[in-house]
């Protein structure tokens, strides 16, 4: 086939511009991979008039991106507009529609409407593809959608938002608190002005909801994952961290349990040595455990304009050779529905920090909410005026006349997630504590 591919791209920001740069350096070897030359025909933005750096005169300009996407022009619709509603959707929905090859790197579009976009592709015999839309120059999707079909998935996991990476390894490196390891990332370009989105989890757990899909087979739900961010994260947390021999990671995690699959994002100690442990700053990690693969982790550039167009450039040439797999893995009628998994009976040893008051009977009140739910603790870590105490097993510390809150970590043992939960509810009801606990998972990756 020696047509060319015509391409239509609907946004000139970071990724969008990213992706002209590769046609204009690498446009020889990209036509010799695809079989056929894959001319760029069409391209749309919000604004004309924005330097760029690039020339666009010799590309059709749309304003309005879904009249692009159904225009006979072009053969892929190549979306770099994001976000979950609005213009995205639209153009997305109009292209396929109109039987054109969507490629995006729209994870929100996809946690929320990917079954039904992935519906639409099928029926119309065109591809839906989105490697871009996960771990940025990753190739996560390949992997799994290829690679890895002749394995059962059990468990996916990894670093999924390069900004909260980024703030975790200042915090532990430089000793910064959180909010000033945000400004740093915000100050480098690597954090929004709001960065509620990445720092609040958001962002890797509609990474997460795709990679659960291609992992299981099941239709996405992100709504169904159990949030955590990194913003209660504090310096003492990152110390005691480092003094066990754990770093804090933001982890995305999916698991196929008996009773169903549990995706949850959260911080999670993971211990010096293990391959995630040393991903740092913006990188991202992606780990996949199959039944005869085993342990298949990927590790490389989460964002930026060159990785994620990368993996745009990567679907357009599939799209070029005449690959067309279904968008998640089994054909949109074939994945299962999900079934959550209880969150709370997830099992594991855990860090409780306590800010707790300086007064008689606090430890002993603790210890007895512990016992009540058979918590059995591995270790006491008191910090304040006695730093770097360890407590191994005696929960009546000497306290002192004063009332001053003293920060105080426990180390549990093995343990259900629900008893954790009910042991911190009854330390706050009694009232010794000043804050509200923070509880860290830890992870034996």
């Amino acid at each position: 086939m020696n047509n060319p591919l015509k391409l239509g791209i609907a946004g000139l920001g970071t990724v969008g511009t990213g992706l002209l740069h590769i046609f204009q350096k690498n446009s020889e070897k990209i036509n010799l991979a695809s079989g056929r030359p894959i001319k760029v025909a069409a391209v749309s933005a919000r604004n004309r008039n924005k330097d760029r750096g690039l020339a666009l005169s010799h590309y059709e300009w749309f304003d309005d991106p879904v009249k692009m996407a159904e225009d006979p022009s072009i053969d892929v619709f190549v979306e770099l507009i994001g976000g979950e509603e609005g213009v995205a959707r639209s153009s997305v929905e109009a292209a396929l529609n109109a039987k054109k090859h969507v490629v995006t790197a729209n994870k929100a579009l996809l946690a929320v409407h990917g079954v039904a976009l992935s519906g639409l592709a099928e029926k119309n015999d065109v591809a839906l593809n989105f490697e871009a839309a996960i771990a940025g120059g990753i190739p996560v999707v390949k992997t799994m959608r290829e690679s890895l079909q002749g394995n059962t998935i059990t468990r996916v996991y990894g670093i999924l938002n390069g900004t909260c990476n980024y703030i975790l390894t200042k915090m532990e490196r430089e000793g910064q608190a959180y909010d000033e390891a945000l400004k740093d990332a915000q100050d480098a370009g690597f954090a929004e002005v709001d960065p509620t989105f990445d720092v609040g989890g958001f962002d890797a757990a509609h990474k997460l909801s795709l990679l659960t899909s291609l992992a299981f087979g099941t239709e996405i739900s992100f709504e169904n994952i159990y949030i955590e961010g990194i913003s209660s994260i504090s310096p003492i947390d990152i110390e005691v961290a480092t003094d066990l021999g754990y770093r804090i990671k933001l982890l995305g995690v999916a698991v196929q349990t008996e009773d169903g699959i549990e995706q949850r994002v959260h911080p999670t100690m993971v211990p010096f040595g293990s391959a995630i442990a040393e991903v740092n700053g913006v990188t991202n990690c992606v780990n996949i455990e199959g039944n005869f693969v085993g342990d298949v982790t990927l590790v490389g550039a989460g964002a930026g304009a060159g990785p994620t167009a990368s993996s745009v450039m990567a679907d357009i040439i599939d799209v070029a050779r005449g690959v067309i797999f279904p968008p998640f893995v089994v054909p949109t009628n074939q994945l299962v529905a999900y079934k959550r998994a209880r969150m709370r009976q997830h099992e594991g040893r855990y860090y409780i920090r306590l800010s707790v008051y300086d007064r008689p009977g606090a430890f002993a009140a603790i210890a007895n909410r512990m016992a009540e739910q058979e918590i059995s603790l591995e270790s006491i870590v008191q910090r304040g005026s006695e730093v770097g105490q360890v407590h191994q097993g005696n929960q009546n510390t000497p306290q002192s006349s004063f009332e001053s809150p003293i920060p105080v970590i426990l180390i549990t043992h093995k343990t259900c997630e629900n008893f954790i939960r009910k042991a911190l509810e009854g330390i706050e009801a009694d009232g010794n504590i000043a804050s509200r606990p923070q509880m860290i998972r830890i992870e034996n990756l």
